[in-house]
């Protein structure tokens, strides 16, 4: 529905937002009902013996403009949907459902204020912080031979952080319950996914029952800052490689994003040599 010269329903006021937002959860709510795929329910305490990726990332940036405050509260609430997910079993041909293993994020079970996006624009919001965890699902995800099924992406370009930067050091979007990150298990054996915290680490494993004969790794390239308007954006692309194991060989090469993302932190910070 649009409103004068083209102003989306939504963005008129929050209570429009709220109203456009309870109107996508009942449409995801009924296309799951429909919906013929199998969603992944089940959890061990065993963990499968091989390990096909792994990743780790902070649970909290300190910097310039960052507000601690929300950054302790993504903590919680990463540990919190951590404790739903951690151990779960994706069987063949099942898929995982990051919103269907978590569920929705309440004052009740102990989220918080976290960092949401909404409209481009950094607020707090109950249960925010969560990109940073389907973030870390999916970087382990397109380490793997698994068929992702719903990607969403925000912006890749929040505060940066330190060191090397990672290609999707952020940028997976999830929104309880219609933005969604979904995976599928393509493959001929169980998968499992662990997640856990400790201190101001998050950690997470992707398992199977054993080995497959490709690895997988990303690669960025071209990656730079442009200016448009009175706005900059992160410019790059991103590429899965396929890797024969037995000879190093790369197989197969998809480009896995087009980023250009508008960048959602103090412009200062961007490396003047990294502008376009």
């Amino acid at each position: 529905m649009l409103w004068k010269k083209d102003v989306l329903f939504c963005d008129i006021n929050p209570t429009c937002y709220a109203i456009s937002a309870q109107k996508e959860i009942c449409k995801r709510h009924v296309k799951d009902m429909l919906s013929k795929d199998k969603i992944a329910k089940s959890h061990s305490k065993h963990k499968l013996p091989n390990v096909i990726s792994e990743q780790s990332s902070h649970l909290i940036k300190r910097g310039k403009g960052i507000d601690i405050t929300l950054q302790e509260n993504k903590a919680v609430n990463i540990r919190l949907a951590c404790a739903k997910i951690n151990g779960i079993i994706i069987h063949p041909g099942e898929t995982f459902s990051f919103w269907k293993t978590v569920g929705k994020t309440t004052k009740r079970k102990g989220y918080k204020d976290g960092r949401v996006i909404e409209g481009n624009v950094l607020k707090p919001g109950i249960g925010g912080g969560l990109c940073n965890l389907s973030n870390t699902i999916h970087r382990m995800v397109l380490h793997s031979p698994l068929k992702v099924t719903e990607f969403h992406s925000h912006s890749d370009a929040l505060a940066p952080d330190e060191g090397k930067r990672v290609p999707f050091s952020s940028g997976t979007s999830v929104s309880y319950n219609y933005i969604d990150y979904r995976f599928k298990n393509n493959s001929d054996q169980d998968i499992q996914l662990l997640l856990w915290c400790d201190d101001e680490e998050l950690h997470g494993e992707l398992r199977s029952e054993r080995p497959f004969i490709y690895r997988f790794e990303l690669s960025e390239e071209d990656h730079h800052f442009h200016k448009e308007g009175d706005k900059y954006y992160r410019i790059s692309k991103i590429y899965k490689n396929v890797i024969d194991r037995s000879d190093g060989k790369i197989v197969a090469r998809q480009l896995v994003l087009d980023n250009h993302s508008e960048v959602m932190f103090d412009y200062s910070l961007i490396p003047q040599d990294q502008i376009r």
